[in-house]
């Protein structure tokens, strides 16, 4: 088993096409938050000490994660071995959950169900959308397919094809203690470590994902040079230093303002819909194809 080589993420991307999410009680992301939940639940109170123990929620982790997946890798050869890797790969990146939700957001608001559509929004945004009007929603939605393509595929891919299975998993766990205790307020100091270890393992993702949807805009006839345009303009508006890559670069492509009360606001003055919702999903899924296609291609030389 070759660390990084095509025909194991392409198994494992066909995996997650044909059946999705691996159940719950199996699938190692929740594994991974289960643990770090448990460490949160014993942090120190005083502010010194949590920024401290934040550390070890960052790393340790990852540290699992990453010898869980060099376990994989030490099977001797057989099925067992192929199956196992197949499983803890997959669960590194998700694109058909991530584009099942947009489409369910897509068609609540099509048939002009907003209280669905505000119920669906929640499995693809954190903030509260009870009272979202319906732009508000699309937009929820465009942002977050857009932010997931960096987070939950093109990261998973850049390190896996640096590092092999271990790579992956690693980030993975990093990028869940950012989600969990990665913010301001409750987690300020706790989270800390979290935040800025994400933010370092996803900074070249976030821009090859930017990258990837500019050269995805002409397969959905849409703008590149306005995309490119407003990822240069609007990139840095959101307090995440990698999160405006990819979204300022959809908001061009896809002409439309792309924006979170009180936080940002990309692109012009046009207010998406549920239409533009599907533009997205399809900007989305080409340009995860691209990247793909150009990280699987490069030469050994570069993996190494």
């Amino acid at each position: 088993m070759r660390p990084g080589g095509a025909a194991l993420w392409l198994g494992a991307v066909g995996l997650d096409l044909a059946f999705g999410e691996p159940p719950r009680p199996l699938h190692p992301v929740v594994l991974m938050g289960r643990a770090i939940g448990a460490l949160e639940r014993r942090a120190p109170s005083s502010d010194a000490a949590a920024r401290r123990y934040g550390v070890v929620i960052a790393c340790v982790p990852a540290a699992c994660a990453a010898l869980a997946g060099l376990g994989a890798t030490r099977i001797p050869h057989s099925p067992a071995r192929t199956v196992v890797a197949l499983w803890l790969l997959k669960s590194a990146f998700s694109l058909r959950e991530l584009v099942l939700a947009g489409t369910r957001v897509e068609r609540a608001l099509g048939e002009g169900a907003l209280d669905r559509a505000r119920v669906h929004a929640r499995d693809l945004v954190s903030r509260p959308t009870g009272d979202l009007a319906d732009d508000e929603l699309a937009s929820a939605a465009i942002e977050s397919l857009a932010e997931n393509l960096a987070d939950s595929y093109v990261a998973p891919l850049l390190f896996y094809r640096l590092g092999g299975l271990p790579a992956a998993l690693a980030y993975r766990a990093i990028n869940t203690a950012d989600a969990m205790v990665g913010y301001r307020g409750r987690y300020e100091h706790l989270g800390k470590a979290a935040a800025r270890l994400d933010d370092v393992a996803s900074f070249v993702p976030s821009r090859v994902s930017a990258l990837a949807l500019l050269a995805a805009t002409p397969l959905v006839r849409a703008d590149t040079g306005r995309a490119l345009r407003v990822a240069l303009r609007d990139h840095a508006l959101t307090e995440s230093p990698n999160a405006g890559w990819p979204m300022s670069a959809a908001a061009g492509a896809l002409g439309v303002r792309l924006a979170k009360r009180g936080h940002y606001a990309f692109g012009d003055a046009v207010r998406p819909a549920a239409a533009d919702i599907s533009r997205a999903r399809r900007l989305v899924v080409l340009s995860a194809i691209l990247a793909t296609v150009v990280v699987l291609a490069t030469s050994s030389r570069w993996q190494r």
